[in-house]
């Protein structure tokens, strides 16, 4: 490992779901004494995780890098790579600079990428945040798993075959990246007798949040930001207090 080139320091600071009040005490305080501040965006320059940290920024340099969300990931590499080389001219000049990611940084964050890349060169700190399973088990006021039960975390991208597979070992699970492949989890959960127990939680904790049995979609409907928490097999879904069913 080579030895740090430059006094500055990349912290990759999760920013949590959302709500900008679940967004930790140090990952506030990292970013109101960042130099700099880093962050994906998407095609027309606006930024979730810069949204949901916007009260803690002033008089930052800010540095926003669009991210492509397809499926190819040559485009998402070289994104990065620009990303990468603008936080290091940063960090060469020995300031702090903040990377924001919505969520946790590692859990399915593209800060993870960000962070490979420059962590052999560079001092790198991780600060965890709160992540999008955690906030949508506690709208729903239902746990991930308890007792011995397993929790499987499967990517709705998957091919057809191993999501059914993946599926169809589950006691619990929560079934992310649904967007554009609704109709094929749907179809899945139905045919392996779990779609009763499916609960589908759309924008957990913004204002938006829609909380939905699977059922409750007409055909063509597809939510997006959202993510589906199945329960084990031996129980249905039950509302408990606190949990906004529509």
């Amino acid at each position: 490992m080579s030895e740090p080139i430059s006094n500055g320091k990349l912290e990759v600071v999760g920013v949590g779901p959302g709500d900008p009040e679940l967004m930790t005490l140090k990952a506030a305080r990292l970013i109101e004494a960042a130099d700099v501040i880093a962050y994906p965006t998407n095609s027309d320059g606006q930024s979730f995780a810069r949204d949901i940290a916007a009260s803690h920024l002033s008089e930052q340099v800010e540095i926003g890098f669009y991210l492509p969300m397809r499926t190819e990931r040559a485009p998402a590499q070289i994104a990065y790579e620009g990303a990468c080389g603008k936080i290091a001219a940063e960090l060469d000049a020995g300031r702090a600079v903040v990377l924001l990611c919505e969520g946790d940084p590692f859990f399915y964050g593209s800060a993870m990428y960000v962070f490979a890349r420059l962590a052999e060169t560079y001092p790198v700190s991780v600060t965890p945040g709160i992540s999008s399973l955690t906030a949508c088990a506690a709208a729903i006021g239902r746990p991930l798993a308890s007792r011995s039960d397993v929790l499987s975390v499967i990517p709705a991208t998957l091919d057809e075959d191993r999501l059914r597979e993946a599926i169809s070992k589950a006691d619990s699970m929560a079934i992310i990246k649904v967007g554009r492949y609704f109709s094929k989890v749907c179809h899945i959960l139905e045919e392996l007798g779990r779609a009763q127990q499916a609960v589908v939680i759309e924008s957990a904790t913004l204002n938006a949040e829609r909380i939905s049995l699977l059922d409750g979609f007409a055909e063509d409907e597809r939510p997006y930001f959202s993510t589906i928490l199945v329960g084990p097999t031996t129980e249905s879904f039950v509302r408990l207090p606190g949990a906004k069913l529509s």
